[in-house]
């Protein structure tokens, strides 16, 4: 979990230096709140962009996993599904599905990485859309905890996390 936490850390330092190709936004946080918001756009089209969201071993970044291999992560895409990660010796629930909508949108249940053990309240919607000849990709996170879980310090290192997801999820 520390190597996670770091990896993190590092990354939002990393977004300062770097332009990439998605909007991010932190919209919103205080210490207790926040909310963000990034969107990009792709070539795929809204089928194909659920496909390959529903199998986030193929576009979740290894090095925000706990065992360090995304193969090992799983989503069971319906109502009350979970989004969970296996290893040898070892499990994590990552999230819970509260909405399941094809191609359209998949909202989750999801105190990823530091979120879960801070006690945090995560919901983070992903949504789909038509756009020019592919699709709009929007992830939206909204998060809830007390003022000491900090959540303003947190919000730039989890911002860069999604970042880095949704531009691996709108890849051809």
């Amino acid at each position: 979990m520390k190597r996670l936490l770091g990896i993190i850390l590092v990354g939002s330092v990393l977004t300062a230096t770097h332009t990439l190709a998605s909007s991010a936004d932190v919209v919103t946080a205080s210490a207790d709140h926040y909310t963000l918001r990034q969107e990009t756009t792709s070539k795929l089209t809204p089928n194909q962009v659920w496909q390959k969201l529903i199998k986030p071993e193929s576009w979740w970044h290894p090095d925000h996993t706990y065992s360090g291999k995304s193969e090992n992560l799983s989503l069971s895409a319906e109502a009350g599904g979970l989004w969970r990660e296996d290893w040898d010796g070892g499990s994590v629930f990552h999230g819970s599905v509260l909405l399941a909508n094809p191609g359209k949108q998949l909202r989750l249940n999801a105190p990823f990485g530091p979120l879960q053990e801070l006690g945090v309240n995560v919901v983070w919607t992903i949504t789909i859309s038509e756009h020019e000849d592919g699709s709009k990709i929007t992830f939206d996170e909204i998060a809830n905890g007390t003022e000491a879980s900090k959540l303003d310090a947190l919000a730039p290192a989890v911002d860069f996390v999604k970042t880095e997801a949704i531009n691996r999820l709108a890849a051809n």
